[in-house]
């Protein structure tokens, strides 16, 4: 079995020794990989520790760059009949990660999978909550539903040759893809046994952006989905109440209070930014994707 591992980089110098090391640990099992980088003009150390393993770098010029454009440019120079995509700062957390991950794909019409993901120590608290909330501790062979992550999954090539992703999304092509292939019949496999550490270090202003741009691209693939400013209230408070109460049961709700508070400010503020000027949704589906629980 011949695998394509593709990572995006921007100055990912933090993290890329480790995923790489991570990746070269593995137990394949018999599976042929090869990684190729896709990188989008670092300026760090992030291609010289890439010349240190055996990968191949793809570039792709910042004034190009849109994830579905960088992933594609990815998948043309894969040489594997299926496609690995995980993040430049996300380190797998098992020896059999990559055997895990791809193991659904071709059975029950399953093309397309994604992993388990968790923080770790440094991770921002509320950030751990999403993690928690969005990748349960049980696989779903096949799940119900459209959500899928690229940080950390998987897709046959030969779907991908007839559904190459979105470029002009601003995030959020992964779901994109889901929905479509969904939509023709094909499903999606959550796999809890594929798990890894996504380690996020940014700053108050990039979390407001990331969701922010999320939100617009959300637009785009459930048209339906509104967030007005009484939803950003009631989701904000919601998530912080939910939030300190695991800190407080956690004892760490001196340490982290500050720290929720914050986050869920920029996360629920850049998600009504990008999201409140579209058509109404249903309360059952705007909760399911924005309530924190």
């Amino acid at each position: 079995m011949n695998v394509s591992i593709i990572i995006r980089t921007y100055n990912e110098e933090k993290h890329l020794r480790d995923l790489l090391q991570s990746i070269q640990n593995q137990d394949c099992n018999g599976i042929d990989y090869e990684v190729v980088i896709i990188d989008s003009g670092s300026t760090d150390q992030t291609l010289d520790i890439a010349r240190q393993f055996k990968t191949r770098t793809i570039h792709i010029c910042k004034d190009e760059f849109s994830f579905g454009r960088s992933l594609n440019m990815g998948c043309e120079a894969a040489s594997g009949e299926i496609l690995v995509f995980i993040s430049g700062h996300c380190i797998p957390a098992s020896r059999v990660w990559l055997h895990e991950l791809i193991s659904p794909l071709g059975s029950n019409s399953i093309v397309y999978t994604y992993g388990f993901q968790h923080g770790n120590e440094i991770s921002r608290f509320s950030e751990c909550q999403l993690f928690a909330k969005n990748f349960s501790a049980r696989s779903r062979i096949p799940q119900d539903g459209i959500y899928c992550n690229n940080a950390n999954a998987a897709l046959l090539k030969e779907i991908w040759h007839q559904h190459r992703f979105d470029e002009e999304l601003t995030g959020l092509e992964d779901m994109h893809l889901s929905k479509r292939l969904v939509g023709q019949g094909y499903k999606i496999g959550y796999v809890a046994e594929a798990p890894v550490y996504h380690l996020h270090h940014e700053k108050w202003a990039q979390i407001k952006r990331r969701f922010e741009r999320e939100a617009i691209a959300l637009r785009h693939i459930m048209p339906e989905i509104q967030i007005s400013f009484f939803d950003f209230l009631h989701y904000f408070f919601s998530a912080v109440i939910l939030d300190m109460r695991v800190a407080f049961q956690q004892r760490l709700f001196s340490k982290k209070a500050g720290e929720i508070l914050m986050y869920r400010l920029m996360q629920f503020w850049g998600s009504y930014r990008g999201n409140h000027l579209h058509r109404k949704l249903s309360k059952q589906r705007k909760e399911a994707y924005f309530y924190p629980r």
